[in-house]
């Protein structure tokens, strides 16, 4: 089976340009066909798996299988760092750090994820009230199940933003993160939302505590609580 561009960057949830790209610098396998560029699914398949990355939907997707369950928010801020006393005009480096070190991701995987990062609308600051905001990148790439980071940056002074926050209490802390997948992201958001509303997690990084108090708070709170037992 062949696909051309258009099929192959809407399998992998990247722009055309990113395809022709990958074709010129990384070696993507292609066949020049009266002028145009097709692709083996086979060899791209192969190419893809070699870099990390994986299919969106579309004409690469396998079939489907049992998800494995998203990893744990307090290993992945391990992995993504708490950044403290960061200043406004410092967000987006800051940003940059922690991408280019995304753990389960290669050098050219990264790279893209960079080059989004920095469009002017690259990334949806999400600010959730209280001071708080779960940035991501706006137009996330379908990547290894490996491929996952969670980040804190603790601010020196407010974020500015285009919009208010919906409580206009100005975002001083952020949790970015990166998901391997578009369904892994909302699980993602929906554990980070979980534990800032259990436990102290959401005292704790407001008052910019220790790291390793924060880290037992995020691990509290993805720990399950029995159920309580109802006498009659």
């Amino acid at each position: 089976m062949y696909l051309n561009v258009i099929q192959l960057a809407e399998s992998l949830g990247v722009e055309e340009s990113v395809v022709e790209s990958w074709v010129r610098k990384d070696g993507l396998p292609c066949i020049q066909d009266r002028g145009r560029l097709v692709f083996d699914r086979v060899q791209v398949v192969a190419w893809a798996a070699g870099r990390g990355l994986a299919a969106k939907a579309g004409f690469l997707a396998p079939e489907r299988i049992a998800a494995a369950p998203a990893s744990k928010l307090a290993a992945l801020m391990r992995a993504g760092g708490i950044w403290r006393d960061v200043s406004a005009p410092d967000v987006t480096d800051i940003l940059e750090r922690v991408v280019t070190a995304l753990p389960g991701a290669t050098p050219p995987i990264r790279q893209l994820l960079v080059q989004r990062l920095r469009l002017p609308d690259g990334v949806t600051w999400a600010p959730v009230g209280s001071g708080l905001a779960l940035p991501h990148l706006r137009t996330p790439v379908a990547l290894g199940r490996d491929a996952a980071t969670l980040a804190l940056l603790l601010m020196r002074e407010a974020l500015p933003l285009n919009e208010p926050p919906p409580d206009n209490v100005p975002v001083t802390r952020m949790l970015f993160f990166i998901a391997p997948s578009p369904r892994v992201h909302l699980e993602m958001l929906a554990q980070l939302s979980k534990a800032l509303t259990r436990g102290g997690l959401r005292q704790l990084v407001t008052a910019a505590a220790p790291d390793e108090q924060i880290f037992a708070a995020l691990a509290a709170a993805e720990t399950p609580t029995a159920p309580t037992e109802v006498k009659a």
